[in-house]
């Protein structure tokens, strides 16, 4: 049995219904992310799917020196508290030093260990101390079962509010592949284990100044996850994804969200009664 992570109203984790976490990369701005947070969570509202807002104030790990990074922290934790005020919804964000991580969790629910950053010790254990649900993106670099020793750092702090997100793992040059079987090591931890189908479907890189993406196979992947028992999904979504300032060759078009969300609900609702009826070995 796995811990159960709650999240403002939410409960997530086993027994509970799969879950979406959803939003553009970063916020571009304060008008394009509040149009975002009112599209995303009525959609969700209307299927009856649990929903966090994804945005970041800051992406430090852009490609070229040159990519737009965010509005930053404090008008960046602005919006997302605006966010959360307007709509009722969890928000999630990225942290990049220990330092930001108060500042992160005294307005978002939910803050986010790039994968990059999965191993930085002092990250982690600042994030642990401050009592905020911790969401550790496993990195590209790291093994499915080396994800524990990230956990046990948010741990040691007392914190076991921790989620845990595959985002794909380095396949050569420029290229990601999702293990299915990683998604199941994880689940042993007995943590809820999330995939994020966007960030997995990137080609890092691929296009020179910046990352490609591949996000004609979004739902392949989606379905793929949460048939193998995920607990949530991770998917960066935009209206327009090929004038999106950062991650749009990887972004599900807005216009799609809903059909698929609906789709995986389904899913998700047929897998969980079936592992009842058959719990694996």
């Amino acid at each position: 049995m796995g811990y159960v992570v709650p999240v403002g109203k939410l409960r997530l984790g086993t027994g509970h219904p799969l879950f979406v976490i959803a939003g553009p990369c970063v916020i571009e701005s304060e008008r394009h992310t509040l149009m975002m947070a009112e599209r995303l969570s009525t959609m969700a509202r209307d299927l009856r799917i649990p929903f966090i807002f994804k945005a970041s104030f800051d992406k430090a790990n852009r490609t070229s020196l040159h990519s737009y990074r965010g509005p930053g922290l404090e008008q960046g934790l602005r919006i997302l508290a605006r966010v959360k005020r307007e709509f009722g919804i969890p928000v999630l964000t990225d942290v990049h030093e220990p330092e930001q991580i108060n500042p992160a969790a005294e307005v978002c629910d939910v803050i986010q260990i790039p994968a990059f950053l999965c191993r930085q010790t002092d990250l982690l254990l600042e994030a642990g101390r401050s009592g905020a649900v911790v969401n550790i993106k496993k990195g590209q670099f790291l093994s499915p079962w080396d994800v524990r020793h990230a956990l046990d750092k948010v741990t040691s702090q007392g914190n076991h509010r921790i989620l845990v997100t595959e985002r794909g793992s380095t396949f050569g040059y420029n290229n990601l592949v999702v293990d299915i079987r990683g998604l199941a090591v994880m689940k042993d931890f007995g943590f809820p284990v999330i995939l994020d189908v966007t960030h997995a479907l990137q080609l890092p890189g691929g296009e020179g100044h910046q990352s490609g993406g591949q996000p004609q196979f979004i739902n392949t992947l989606a379905r793929a996850g949460v048939a193998a028992g995920v607990d949530g999904l991770f998917m960066e979504v935009h209206n327009h994804p090929k004038q999106a300032l950062s991650d749009g060759a990887n972004a599900l078009p807005l216009r799609q969200f809903k059909h698929l969300a609906m789709t995986l609900r389904d899913l998700g609702k047929f897998v969980r009664n079936l592992t009842s009826l058959l719990p694996l070995p």
